[in-house]
């Protein structure tokens, strides 16, 4: 990619993630009408940055488009819920708790299910990859490296998805790794990570490689108590 394509992507980028900041936390509400013309001296952009942030907003049921009526901000019972990048911008926004107790709510009903299918259908190698993930993030847990537990956590919940054996639940690995990144970044992770919730991330992948799938699921359903409880605890930064 050259310096140019880069220069685009980046100022792409910025226009997507400003514009769906604001339509997600309701500063552009359902019905606002959005002007090329505006939106091209607001970002300081060419119109054809500005029209292909609009097409993937359109993709993602954000927006719609049409002839004599422009670029419209659609409600939110057309957005795409489950795409990464909307529950990022709704995690950004004033509606965080909101977000994150339906995101709660999701994994509680997703998660648990996923770790008593994985007892019964997880690899040698998938096994491995989990037990990996946990010792990782009791190293980094320890030091405080709170990137570097996050992309082992990412791993572990990742792994266990893709395990359980359920296309329909392995699709949802980007939604959960982005309710976890989210914690991170918006500083709702404590320092030092929970050491109760290292252990029950060890207890799931111990049950998995046992083929425990009552076990599996008690502390998965544990694992995803305690961090949404922590989170919607957290104090504002």
């Amino acid at each position: 990619m050259g310096a140019k394509d880069q220069t685009n992507s980046g100022r792409h980028g910025s226009v997507l993630d400003g514009l769906g900041v604001q339509i997600t936390s309701g500063a552009l509400p359902a019905g606002h009408v959005l002007r090329i013309e505006q939106l091209e001296h607001r970002f300081g952009v060419s119109r054809s940055v500005v029209r292909e942030a609009i097409r993937v907003l359109e993709s993602m049921g954000l927006v719609s488009s049409r002839r004599r009526v422009g670029v419209t901000v659609a409600p939110r019972a057309r957005w795409n819920l489950f795409d990464p990048r909307i529950i990022r911008w709704r995690l950004s926004g004033g509606d965080r708790d909101g977000q994150l107790r339906s995101l709660g709510e999701l994994r509680r009903g997703v998660e648990p299910v996923a770790a008593a299918l994985a007892a019964r259908n997880a690899t040698p190698e998938q096994c491995g990859l989990l037990t990996g993930a946990v010792m990782s993030m009791a190293v980094h847990g320890r030091s405080g490296d709170l990137e570097s537990y996050l992309r082992a956590d990412i791993l572990f919940h990742r792994t266990l998805l893709e395990a359980c054996g359920n296309e329909m639940l392995a699709a949802l690995a980007d939604v959960v790794a982005e309710v976890l990144a989210g914690r991170t970044h918006h500083h709702l992770m404590p320092a030092h990570p929970e050491p109760a919730a290292i252990r029950w991330h060890a207890e799931v992948a111990q049950a998995v490689q046992a083929g425990d799938a009552a076990t599996a699921e008690r502390f998965m359903r544990q694992i995803v108590e305690e961090a949404t409880h922590a989170m919607l605890a957290a104090p504002p930064a």
